[in-house]
């Protein structure tokens, strides 16, 4: 693997490799793992031989079907009938997508199509044998998977200043999982910083998802919030703090993902709508109609209805300490009722723009003890801690992480040092 440096993103070095590999034996560092090699093409099996073929490429377009898809590679309909009852246990025909890729393969000689590849996604796809018998079958591309360090300095906004670093924005949906109970995404001030460990999944080049976070820090107003990933192999939590508390609280920092702040907690605030000063004991997230709420806790939904100047509202009772309140939905979530139990980050509505309101938003509101609360400011104890069994392995893990980290900074201020030179 090759080391690529640049201001704020390092592929790891061999002893974040060896490191990250302890969960087996790996290929030597700069040579390929070993591969089987493939002499014959057995049909249900990896990709046929196209290379003497050739190939038409498409997409499915809207209002075509499965059969519309074979009677344009030129098969009747009577083929095309056979073809779908052939690969009815591999792919069901009624799940083609529209603007996904598909690739026809024909003999030059006389064009009669042989295959048919559709891309289900950038990694997996069905190859069909458009000549009897007919066969249908799943083939899947290979993906590696990449140590990644990225540094990143917010100086205008996370998603920007995260390509602007050469860093996948899909890091955002990971960090934004991780720290969704201890960091407001929608209150981050330039000069906050994160730096993160993580291993980043690729396909022929294209980065198809950020697939663990190991390690991270949030730096803000001279304080930093660490993270590390620790497995304790029971199926639960596997993101804990520096003292080894869960990441994961009883709340969630916000009910919705990637807005901002368009009015705050106030007992004298004049109403857009009325232009008269009045309390608004609650947050206003703009955000585009139809951006999911989630319900920031496990509870009951105690109320779905239309409030009035409220719109659409749902309330949910967390505890009997804790209450949350969300107005203004153009629609509740499918087959929400009133007594129904939700769990933390179950979607629950809409954005809308019903009741008094000005413009699609959230205006979520939190009770505790029944008087309302900031909910910016609302604290929430930490789930249970690494089991004490697993302490010393956990900070011998946090420490290796901490070096490592250390050791990449370093690097990289030689890396700006020497591009200065």
């Amino acid at each position: 693997m090759k080391m690529k440096h640049t201001w704020s993103v390092h592929i790891l070095s061999i002893c974040i490799l060896s490191l990250l590999s302890c969960s087996g034996p790996s290929a030597p560092e700069g040579e390929p793992a070993e591969k089987d090699i493939v002499t014959e093409f057995h049909p249900g099996e990896g990709l046929p031989p196209t290379d003497t073929l050739e190939c038409v490429e498409s997409k499915v377009k809207n209002g075509q079907f499965f059969s519309t898809v074979l009677a344009k590679a030129g098969l009747d309909s009577r083929a095309s009938y056979e073809i779908s009852q052939a690969c009815a246990d591999v792919f069901d025909v009624r799940s083609l997508r529209v603007g996904n890729s598909y690739r026809v393969y024909y003999t030059p000689s006389d064009h009669e199509p042989q295959y048919l590849i559709y891309d289900k996604d950038k990694v997996s796809g069905v190859v069909f044998t458009l000549q009897k018998p007919y066969l249908a079958w799943n083939v899947s591309k290979e993906l590696t998977v990449e140590h990644r360090y990225a540094d990143v300095t917010i100086r205008s906004s996370l998603w920007n200043d995260m390509i602007d670093a050469g860093v996948s924005p899909l890091l955002i949906l990971s960090l934004s999982d991780i720290y969704a109970w201890t960091v407001d995404f929608f209150g981050l001030q330039k000069g906050d910083r994160f730096r993160v460990l993580y291993d980043l999944k690729t396909c022929e080049g294209q980065v198809i998802s950020v697939d663990t976070v190991r390690y991270a820090v949030y730096s803000s107003g001279g304080k930093d919030y660490p993270m590390v990933m620790f497995d304790q192999g029971d199926g639960g939590n596997i993101w804990w703090n520096a003292n080894g508390e869960s990441m994961k609280k009883a709340f969630l920092k916000a009910p919705l993902k990637y807005s901002r702040i368009s009015s705050g907690f106030s007992y004298a605030r004049k109403h857009p709508v009325t232009r008269k000063v009045m309390p608004h004991t609650g947050v206003d997230y703009a955000a585009p109609a139809g951006t999911p709420v989630m319900s920031i806790g496990d509870g009951v939904v105690t109320s779905r209805k239309y409030e009035g100047a409220g719109g659409n509202t749902v309330r949910i009772r967390h505890n009997s300490v804790y209450s949350t309140a969300y107005l203004h939905l153009s629609k509740y979530a499918s087959n929400l009722k009133v007594g129904q139990r939700v769990r933390q980050g179950e979607v629950i509505g809409y954005v809308g723009s019903t009741g008094r309101s000005t413009g699609p938003h959230l205006d979520f509101r939190v009770w505790k003890n029944g008087t309302p609360i900031n909910p910016l400011k609302m604290e929430s104890p930490p789930a249970e801690p690494v089991k004490k069994a697993n302490m010393t392995a956990f900070l011998n893990q946090k420490a290796a992480m901490e070096a490592s980290l250390d050791t990449l900074r370093a690097r990289s201020c030689m890396d700006e040092l020497f591009e200065l030179l």
